[in-house]
């Protein structure tokens, strides 16, 4: 990679900084991803449908509060028949509440599945939109392994808003369900000292408000990191994969280097750096444990001591204790559910901040390309490429990138059915020129007019080869049902691949069956598929076995009607095709 592809763009990290700091604008950046969506009113749907099974859920667990006081009361009285009476009401109310628990269950999964579906179609129609994902992996760090982010990032992210927002909409309808239950409880309550009574108004209710203040104020305290932890795992852990799938897609090139034992050296080093991120993460963890296992575990006797003292004053039963002691615990579940949630909404911060730094970065890609100076592209209204004073520049002038360069004959005009070739200078980068032909790089100077793009086939050096059917790789990117299999084996023929006729329908990985040789001349046979009326090539033939380079130069050169823009040195196509030669040359002040 060249030194003026590893810098980064100045907008795209004004614009990552931007979201990294502002948790409101990454809310707006994730708001907008929904909004947009294509499934948005399906998922809205659901949420209204969860809306009512849960505010359901609410009344029915008053009820069952309500429940208590009769039910202990028959149990202190000893009375049977109000106890079985209390037992089929019991019956009757929990087993609704089993069916709104079990239709809840499945409006939730529902739901989570519908908010990843959206989330993440959204980020990979965002990465693979108007070349962006090329330009992010040649200006940023985030387009070097996106997968974690396309994948993992926004897969916790989708389940964890789901489960987190349904979460605290429950935890505020059983708050505001029970808080009046509990003031009307407290309100019953008579403390006695000697011959002085007194009530205090919403007494149980000020207790769990300060009992579940007490343990959220500790737990932030506690767990404050845990967002930029969870963040520094999730980086690392897309390292390693990173360098797994690295060294997975480079095996051969590995075993010939016997390089075995250095790529185990690099893993093992990246693996050493998710396990000290989740080191530190695991020791956070366990502090915030402390925290919410503590005030857990206090739950369970704090509300019975809160009341006790009325209970035993004798002013109110043992039903209406057991009562005020369920409302009070219903009140501080709720108001704890920030405490008891606080690991996960960290790690949703974290998820959330990967997720909307790359969807902001690749909006990016399109303020870079307008702040940048760029080459102009536009349609050529006859039919001709014409190159009027191309200059193809470093992506950002004056900050130490190599030279740039340009066409010597300065303006170019090629026309239907010409044979032309591009070389240069040494060190002279032609895959740029090629890129900025084919839209990739748009840094520099001067005008490219080009002929309709349907018409245009770019063949570069080192081609793509699709998982799949041989002849959906054979087609790529069009149908395979475009073409018959007289045409594709006809093709295959053509360029010296006969022995794959009858492997048409069998999927393999064939970057890894097939040599140099045999991809590139696959590469040709989708040309005579496709027939394109111009075809850019980028020094296609170099590097071929002497016979291959012949017959492909050979087949180029029957290409009569066909234009023509090889960018390369190859001696076996300006023979076969007798093509006019264009030179490109360095730039070492972009001013001359």
């Amino acid at each position: 990679m060249t030194s003026e592809m590893s810098g980064k763009s100045p907008s795209v990290d004004q614009t990552i900084a931007s979201v990294e700091a502002s948790f409101r604008r990454q809310m707006a950046i994730a708001l907008d991803s929904f909004w947009h969506s294509a499934i948005r009113n399906r998922i809205l749907t659901f949420a209204f449908a969860l809306v009512a099974v849960i505010l359901a859920t609410a009344y029915g667990t008053v009820m069952l509060n309500h429940w208590n006081a009769p039910f202990y009361n028959a149990l202190e009285q000893r009375n049977l028949p109000a106890f079985l009476q209390e037992l089929r009401n019991f019956a009757a109310i929990a087993g609704a509440l089993l069916v709104l628990n079990v239709v809840q269950a499945w409006l939730n999964q529902m739901t989570a599945l519908h908010m990843r579906e959206g989330l993440t179609r959204d980020v990979i129609d965002q990465w693979l939109k108007g070349r962006r994902a090329f330009r992010l992996s040649m200006t940023s760090p985030l387009g070097v392994n996106p997968d974690q982010r396309l994948h993992e990032d926004a897969r916790k992210l989708a389940e964890m808003t789901t489960s987190l927002s349904i979460g605290l909409f429950n935890a505020t309808i059983l708050l505001v369900s029970f808080i009046g239950v509990l003031w009307g409880l407290s309100s019953d309550i008579v403390f006695k000292l000697g011959e002085w009574s007194f009530r205090i108004p919403g007494y149980m209710v000020w207790g769990a408000i300060l009992y579940a203040l007490a343990a959220s104020l500790l737990s932030r305290l506690v767990g404050h990191k845990l967002s930029n932890l969870n963040a520094e795992r999730y980086a690392r852990e897309a390292d390693l994969r990173f360098s797994l799938m690295r060294a997975n897609e480079n095996l051969e090139a590995i075993a010939v280097a016997q390089g075995e034992e250095t790529e185990s050296r690099h893993i093992h080093q990246t693996l050493d750096s998710v396990l000290g991120s989740i080191r530190h993460l695991a020791l956070a963890l366990t502090n915030l444990t402390w925290v919410t296992a503590g005030f857990g575990w206090l739950a369970i006797i704090v509300p019975i001591l809160i009341a006790s003292p009325a209970y035993f004053s004798g002013t109110i039963t043992f039903g209406g204790l057991m009562m005020a002691a369920a409302a009070f615990t219903q009140v501080y579940s709720a108001l704890r559910w920030y405490v008891d949630n606080f690991g996960q909404i960290a790690d949703w911060r974290a998820a959330l901040l990967r997720v909307t730094v790359f969807r902001a970065a690749l909006a990016a890609m399109d303020i870079e390309a307008l702040d940048a100076p760029r080459i102009e592209i536009g349609a050529s209204k006859d039919g001709i490429l014409s190159l009027k004073g191309i200059v193809i520049g470093p992506r950002i002038p004056g900050e130490g990138n190599p030279a740039a360069f340009r066409l010597v004959e300065r303006d170019v005009e090629i026309v239907p059915g010409e044979h032309v070739m591009v070389n240069g200078d040494q060190g002279v980068n032609r895959k740029l020129f090629f890129n900025a032909l084919a839209g990739l790089w748009p840094f520099g100077t001067g005008k490219i007019l080009l002929p309709a793009t349907a018409d245009i086939l770019y063949v570069p050096q080192i081609g793509y080869l699709p998982e799949g059917r041989l002849r959906s790789l054979l087609a790529y990117p069009v149908a395979s049902t475009n073409f018959t299999d007289a045409d594709i084996t006809a093709a295959l023929e053509r360029v010296g691949l006969q022995h794959l006729g009858t492997r048409l329908d069998e999927r393999a990985r064939w970057e890894r069956l097939l040599d140099k040789d045999e991809q590139m001349a696959l590469a040709f046979a989708n040309i005579l598929l496709r027939k394109p009326r111009w075809i850019v090539m980028h020094d296609v033939l170099e590097g071929l076995e002497p016979e291959t380079e012949a017959r492909l130069a050979a087949l180029l050169g029957e290409m009569t009607g066909t234009t023509l823009l090889y960018i390369g040195r190859s001696a076996a196509f300006a023979k076969a095709t007798d093509a006019r030669l264009v030179h490109l040359e360095r730039v070492t002040d972009l001013a001359s």
